[in-house]
């Protein structure tokens, strides 16, 4: 990883903006109620809260990092759109001729499919080239190529 700020795909933004306000909303959500410090509880309320502060410090760690990005990201300007990078936008041609618009992403995130993570076999193989490209990545069933119409905004329909 290098030491200099990565940019930050719009798409990459919202879902990180979409992950930070979620777990906000669930860190409110989950904030002990107070309780009267003279009542006797029992194990299983130290359990219950032993949980609690462990998804707190969870909640934490990851809103943290989604700050960070996005802080970085602000501060690395635009994404590439001569060769991809993190932060590109990209659109691609599988064997089977179906084609996907996907975002390279530092930070995988469970609410946007369309993110491919830039240490991932497709998103490494797919670092530094350019549209017009034939990509070959691992896959568990062996080896795949893609072809690379476009970094920047969407491909056309009928590309190369």
């Amino acid at each position: 990883m290098s030491q200099e700020p990565e940019p930050i795909s719009a798409a990459e933004r919202r879902a990180l903006e979409r992950d930070r306000d979620a777990l906000r909303a669930a860190r409110s959500a989950d904030a002990p109620a107070p309780q009267d410090s003279d009542q006797a509880g029992d194990r299983g309320d130290a359990a219950d809260q032993s949980e609690r502060v462990d998804e707190a410090t969870h909640v934490g760690v990851r809103l943290a990092e989604i700050t960070l990005r996005l802080h970085e990201g602000e501060r690395a300007g635009v994404p590439p759109v001569d060769a991809v990078g993190v932060g590109s936008t990209v659109t691609v041609r599988f064997p089977d001729g179906d084609r996907a618009t996907l975002h390279l992403a530092r930070l995988a995130s469970d609410r946007d499919p369309t993110l491919v993570t830039a240490d991932s076999p497709l998103g490494h193989a797919l670092l530094g080239h350019e549209a017009g490209d034939r990509v070959e990545y691992a896959t568990p069933d062996g080896r795949e190529t893609v072809h690379l119409l476009s970094v920047g905004e969407p491909g056309p329909e009928n590309g190369r």
